[in-house]
């Protein structure tokens, strides 16, 4: 059974649910503890920079590693996409391996290794901060800007992988801008005060299909992703008319029946209908073709300062 993100973790401050489950947050503490002393191996024939998170679900993680790829691809960068196999994420699965040169295993040791027998310079992992047995030669963490920590604590009291003073070990932050509000200088302050030496790279995300839609109709959307609430922030920005919602889980798999209802529904309120891209991917194949979905684009600011900090990292840990 999967479930969705409680709402509590988002909230500025905790609450009693908060309190209740701390004691289990020293779980995490001590698992985190723990891969500090695992022996981290290092592969010299290949270079390796990740692209995850300290904040479960909705930083970004795919499309930044996504727009990563292509921007080093026009580098002329022998790049690949990896990721771990999860049976829970076959939606990630698909949507990378429909768009770029992509390997998938259970095991990141094994993603490596296809990657050196098929002669790539450089892989970028889809997610794997955590991971306790690769050590990486460059790590960026992604964060969205508004929702930032949430309310800071470590999973299951709020959002946190790790502890926000673990920016201090990445060298780089990727922070996803959904508006300019005041709270963007807040979160680079912050990042700044725990390292000063980390470079951070704002983004911001378009939708690059936008001329598909008439925004004169109304609209029912529906998504199972990490981070709802920004699917539903970028169709505002883009002056969507949103006339009913449907959240599911994220990684939702959906069933004939999940899509008939909200086509029943949309049909009987005249309302067009809108996912993600990553939600499309999981409708039924015989339902597909009903549901429109919007492409989005990832827009790096600086880029060429990007390539540069990635460059003399790479250079740097020869």
């Amino acid at each position: 059974m999967k479930i969705k993100k409680p709402i509590f973790w988002d909230k500025k401050k905790p609450n009693f649910l908060t309190y209740i489950l701390f004691p289990l947050t020293f779980l995490i503490k001590i698992n985190n503890i723990i891969i500090k002393f695992f022996p981290k191996k290092k592969f010299n024939q290949v270079k390796t920079i990740c692209i995850g998170n300290i904040y479960l679900g909705g930083t970004g993680k795919t499309p930044t590693s996504l727009k990563l790829y292509q921007i080093l691809k026009t580098k002329k960068y022998n790049t690949v996409i990896g990721k771990k196999y999860y049976p829970n994420q076959k939606d990630e699965i698909v949507l990378l391996k429909n768009k770029k040169n992509f390997i998938s295993s259970k095991n990141r040791e094994k993603i490596i290794k296809i990657a050196i027998d098929k002669s790539y310079e450089l892989i970028i992992f889809d997610d794997g901060l955590q991971e306790r047995r690769i050590h990486y030669d460059l790590r960026f963490v992604c964060f969205d800007s508004k929702i930032w920590l949430g309310n800071g604590y470590l999973i299951p009291s709020g959002p946190l992988r790790e502890n926000i003073y673990s920016l201090k070990k990445y060298d780089g932050v990727f922070l996803k801008i959904t508006d300019e509000s005041s709270n963007l200088i807040n979160v680079i302050s912050e990042i700044k005060k725990i390292n000063s030496k980390i470079e951070i790279f704002k983004s911001r995300v378009e939708i690059k299909n936008i001329y598909k839609f008439d925004l004169s109709d109304k609209y029912f959307i529906f998504s199972g992703i990490g981070n709802s609430k920004s699917f539903k922030e970028i169709l505002i920005n883009n002056k969507f008319n949103i006339i009913e919602e449907k959240i599911f889980s994220d990684h939702y798999e959906y069933k004939d029946v999940d899509i008939q209802k909200i086509l029943e529904i949309s049909k009987r309120k005249n309302l067009k209908i809108v996912t993600t891209e990553k939600d499309h991917v999981k409708i039924p194949a015989n339902l597909r073709d009903e549901i429109d979905f919007i492409e989005i684009d990832l827009k790096i600011d600086e880029e060429e300062k990007l390539v540069k900090f990635i460059k003399e990292k790479i250079n740097e840990k020869n």
